[in-house]
């Protein structure tokens, strides 16, 4: 059969030739296109915490591959030796029932009360709670001379029935410490108490507790900005159904939340990180590189989860499990020379890992190589330049025992934020958003401190908030 190639001339048999040659590169271009797009659709279902920031609530579809521990062969529960929790019978108990036996149990005849011996038992509980009204009269009072002199009402006391500093104290922990929303605060706090405060009083507490918090607050501001080393991370929240981004910024013993965009202008919003002038512990978030002042410690948990989702992309390369490995004897090192009171890991424990991460590196490097075509590269040749360009900050912490590997501290303080959007949604103003962090930035900071969260609210709500002390910068 013929083809009817037969009838075309040289030159017709070469266009065709031509263009059947651009037909087959643009579909290789396709092709490579496409697997792109199917590499990082992969990517993106494979995420969970184990290679991501993702949280571990997040592990969906693929949880992440943790190696299960082995059995230490001790049964499951309380352990010998270990400090119980359980109640102990108290000296003065707060009152005192007597039940005597009516009658005999031999003759059944009617017995007197009076003991001759008892069991014990003892109940711990609270009593029923129910709103107290507690009238206060100024009286005016007549003297000898003629005049009558009056008590004054102290200012800041309203004209009208009011609810007092107890519940206010209670509305704004129930909404800042437990998450709870505004509408079932008010529906929790009438069930228990028998009050019965409407949403809008709730609120007005916040906004109140937010006033009153506003000179510790700018302590932890100043106490934070002269710290040794400083943990900053931020993350998205909700507010008025838009998302907005929430930054941290803390210590072992600080906290202060900010509302602002995700920028170094945003990041500088809470005063904190423009004035710094110590060890910064951050992710490689490009905003926090606009610092000079500051030494930085790039978060280790952060590349080592990156370093495992390239090990999983790539999985017959062994640069990112070897850097991976690397690291994580590195910080092995730095804990094991704390525990020996040193200040810094010494050179020779560090050269068998060094040269370890630097030849990972190289040989990353050649399996990724740089694309001097474009300005856009790959995520495994990104993370490889920037362990090779800031290895020092990736690093520093081996030379200075004071500045944690990880960032972990930050996270943890942000994520009770995540258990608020879970329980409570948006916040519903920018307004309230940014008065809800005010006093969450300082139960927290007052927490670290060991004071509990009621009782530190308490304080503020009564005119007597508590300030951290100085003595931390010691």
């Amino acid at each position: 059969m013929s083809s009817g190639l037969e009838s075309l001339s040289r030159e017709d048999l070469l266009a065709l030739l031509a263009l059947q040659q651009r037909q087959i590169e643009d579909l290789k271009f396709t092709v490579v296109r496409l697997t792109e797009e199917v590499s990082e659709l992969r990517a993106k279902l494979g995420r969970n915490s184990g290679n991501s920031s993702m949280p571990p609530s997040s592990d969906v579809f693929a949880k992440p591959d943790r190696r299960k521990k082995p059995s230490s062969g001790r049964s499951r529960g309380k352990q010998p030796g270990a400090p119980g929790v359980s109640l102990e019978l108290v000296e003065h108990p707060n009152a005192q029932v007597d039940v005597f036996p009516q009658v005999c149990s031999g003759c059944e005849a009617v017995l007197p009360q009076a003991s001759v011996g008892f069991a014990r038992r003892q109940c711990h509980d609270i009593p029923p709670i129910s709103v107290q009204v507690t009238e206060t009269r100024w009286h005016k009072v007549a003297c000898g001379c003629g005049v009558v002199t009056a008590e004054p009402v102290p200012a800041g006391v309203p004209d009208c029935p009011y609810y007092g500093p107890q519940l206010a104290t209670l509305a704004v922990y129930l909404l800042v410490y437990q998450h709870v929303p505004v509408e079932r605060a008010a529906e929790l706090i009438r069930d228990v108490t028998g009050a019965e405060p409407s949403t809008g009083w709730i609120a007005s507490q916040l906004v109140k507790a937010a006033s009153l918090v506003d000179t510790p607050n700018r302590l932890i501001m100043a106490l934070l900005i002269l710290a040794a080393v400083l943990h900053a991370d931020e993350t998205a929240t909700n507010v008025a159904g838009a998302k907005s981004w929430l930054h941290v910024a803390c210590t072992d013993k600080l906290a202060l939340f900010t509302l602002a965009p995700r920028s170094k202008a945003g990041a500088a919003t809470g005063g904190v990180l423009p004035n710094f002038v110590g060890t910064m512990v951050h992710d490689a978030l490009w905003l926090y590189r606009g610092y000079p002042d500051a030494e930085h410690q790039l978060c280790c948990a952060h590349v080592i989860r990156e370093l495992t989702a390239a090990d999983e992309r790539f999985p017959g390369q062994v640069w990112a499990p070897q850097l991976r490995w690397a690291i994580a004897e590195m910080i092995k090192e730095a804990d094991r020379a704390r525990t020996e009171g040193l200040d810094h890991v010494p050179p020779e424990r560090l050269h068998r890992w060094e040269v370890y991460y630097d030849s990972a590196v190289q040989v990353g490097l050649q399996h990724h190589p740089v694309n001097p075509f474009t300005d856009k590269q790959s995520k495994e040749t990104n993370l490889l330049l920037r362990l090779a360009e800031h290895k020092n900050q990736y690093l520093r912490f081996t030379g200075d025992l004071t500045v944690p590997a990880t960032n972990n501290r930050a996270e943890r303080d942000l994520r009770p934020i995540k258990t608020q959007m879970k329980i409570s949604g948006c916040h519903a103003s920018q307004a309230g958003a940014e008065n809800w962090l005010a006093v969450r930035s300082y139960i927290v900071t007052a927490i670290k401190h060991g004071l509990g969260a009621f009782g530190a609210i308490r304080r503020a709500i009564t005119g007597d908030a508590w300030m951290p002390p100085l003595t931390i910068l010691a």
